[in-house]
């Protein structure tokens, strides 16, 4: 492979690595920061899932965020990470769990803004309707499992020592599936700009199955976020763990699990075929926030509580960052774009020039 194409993937790779030092908080925080999970285990957990995620079922989001805007140049896909990148790493400075989609939805508006190529207003409207919905719907079905949970726990009358042996294994199966969730969710974050231009070719392992070019690019993007969550996420988990909302242990799961659910609701082609055969209308397969989910059950699991105790202050920070971080995003991408037009390399941009 060449060493120009090793560089421009490394925009990819360094968006993984801020996703995982900054989303992880989403899969994890809430149980480490309510000390039933040591941050050491949780960072393992989550980096061999959400791997696993990325590869197995990261196809089906890549769609979507690829119709918003035909990047067509790795140049192009380039600046676009390192601009969602280098955005979330400023966020994650300051604890804050800010949303890698949006992210990369501005990084991709600056592209056809500066490329003067069109942005599909569909697709757009899809992706900032979930923005609305994501939280909203988490918070409800958080809402809904602490119900049923606490529920089950006065009926079932379990003793203290169990029900937090029980508790811990529920936060690691929850932990395990909202990482499965977070890479088939958002690994088109990371890599989907480069799956029109992808430098790899399929790999065929002993004739038992294929490694496609787009599941090569998505396990090194799962790879970078695994990297991100070991190096940088400890800060941003106890942001989500403690500073929105004291959770307890149980509501940390719920928080956790809705969370998880929410994602995966959006990510499964399963879930979107099934419906269809139902003639209901399907769930958009989009790669939605996961950090608007996880704030969206902390939220719902504090109003149900009366929501005196939810930090409003610390949830006014977070949503000025989800504003900030896609109108931030897309003025970095067209100064990146500026600088490759030129000087370092060309790109195919208002004289629709492409020499690569």
């Amino acid at each position: 492979m060449e060493l120009t194409i090793l560089l421009f993937l490394f925009g990819g790779l360094f968006l993984g690595w801020s996703l995982g030092a900054n989303d992880a908080a989403n899969v994890f925080g809430t149980a480490v920061g309510t000390r039933m999970v040591n941050f050491r285990t949780a960072a393992i957990i989550c980096s061999v899932f959400v791997i696993l995620g990325a590869v197995v079922s990261g196809s089906g989001t890549t769609e979507t965020i690829g119709k918003l805007g035909a990047i067509n140049a790795l140049p192009g896909a380039f600046a676009c990470c390192v601009a969602a990148g280098f955005a979330v790493y400023l966020m994650t400075k300051f604890g804050l769990p800010v949303s890698t989609t949006q992210a990369i939805v501005g990084a991709i508006i600056g592209w056809n803004l500066f490329t003067g190529s069109q942005t599909d207003t569909r697709t757009l409207i899809t992706i900032l309707a979930t923005w609305i919905i994501c939280p909203i719907l988490a918070g409800i079905i958080a809402i809904g499992i602490f119900v049923i949970v606490k529920k089950i726990i006065s009926k079932s009358r379990i003793h203290i020592l169990r029900l937090d042996a029980y508790t811990r294994l529920a936060l690691l199966l929850a932990g395990a599936f909202g990482a499965y969730s977070l890479g088939a969710n958002n690994i088109a974050n990371v890599m989907g700009v480069f799956v029109n231009v992808s430098p790899f070719t399929d790999i065929n392992i002993a004739s038992l199955f294929v490694l496609t070019s787009i599941q090569q690019l998505f396990l090194l993007g799962g790879i970078a976020i695994a990297v991100g969550v070991f190096t940088y996420s400890k800060k941003v988990m106890f942001t989500v763990g403690n500073d929105l909302l004291k959770l307890s242990p149980v509501s940390a799961f719920v928080v956790v699990l809705s969370h998880s659910i929410v994602l995966f609701l959006f990510a499964s082609q399963g879930i979107s075929s099934f419906l269809i055969s139902l003639n209901l209308p399907a769930l958009p397969l989009v790669p939605v926030s996961s950090s608007q989910a996880i704030v969206g059950g902390v939220i719902g699991i504090g109003l149900l509580k009366g929501g005196k105790e939810v930090k409003w202050s610390v949830a006014g920070k977070i949503s000025i960052g989800w504003v900030v971080l896609p109108l931030l995003t897309m003025v970095i991408a067209m100064l990146i774009l500026y600088i490759l037009s030129n000087g370092l390399l060309p790109i195919p941009g208002r004289s629709m020039i492409n020499n690569l």
